[in-house]
């Protein structure tokens, strides 16, 4: 595994920002549900809504990987490459920016506060949608899920940012979009502010704060 870093903190820092990727700086959701169940009906399996909703904030190959019993003969990540592939397809829903994302990383590079994305994706698609963005080189460390043995709702991943930062974890303060996120990031012992963009509130309420986008976030955050 090769976490992607910028400069090591190499004394414990007070405050850092750590961010999601999807839903949380960039609403893919319309775009991955899409894609899934796309997978599902090429292969003639039947997928409820509700089915779909598990997907979110989870590593793909975790995600599909429950329901490999419904696909013999295949393995998770044949299936995740799959799916993959019908989300580059030019008639899928497109992808934009979360209200607010890129002013906020902009803002928290400008003030010098230590900035890292943990994605449940893979470093080459981070990389993507980041440099889409206009914000991969105002971060200070990238993890993914190609350095990570468990990803969410486990904290491995943002329990390593924090560590890349310097920081301790309660002193992180997670931007999330989803279940698994927000366990995470409390399991890790960060405060979690969560934005309404893929779920509705209500499935959110375990982060410490619930916010429509990212548009009303100063910083640093009142906790």
């Amino acid at each position: 595994m090769t976490t992607e870093t910028h400069p090591t903190a190499t004394t414990t820092v007070k405050e850092v920002a750590l961010f999601d990727l999807d839903g949380t700086l960039v609403d893919t959701e319309p775009r991955s549900r899409a894609a899934w169940a796309m997978l599902f009906a090429a292969h003639g399996v039947p997928v409820e809504p509700h089915a779909l909703d598990a997907f979110a904030g989870r590593p793909g190959k975790e995600a599909i990987g429950a329901h490999l019993a419904a696909f013999p003969g295949h393995t998770a990540q044949e299936l995740y490459t799959e799916a993959l592939a019908y989300s580059t397809r030019p008639d899928m829903p497109h992808a934009s920016p979360v209200p607010g994302a890129v002013a906020l990383i902009t803002r928290l590079r400008d003030a010098g506060v230590p900035t890292a994305v943990v994605t449940s994706g893979t470093r080459e698609y981070a990389r993507g949608e980041l440099a889409a963005l206009g914000v991969l080189d105002h971060l200070d460390a990238l993890v993914t899920a190609d350095d990570v043995e468990r990803g969410k709702p486990d904290p491995e991943g943002y329990l390593r940012a924090c560590t890349l930062l310097g920081a301790r974890p309660e002193n992180a303060v997670v931007f999330e979009d989803a279940p698994a996120g927000i366990t995470a990031a409390r399991k890790a012992g960060a405060f979690c502010v969560a934005v309404t963009i893929t779920q509705p509130a209500e499935t959110l309420a375990d982060a410490n704060l619930v916010v429509p986008d990212l548009t009303g976030v100063t910083w640093p955050v009142i906790r």
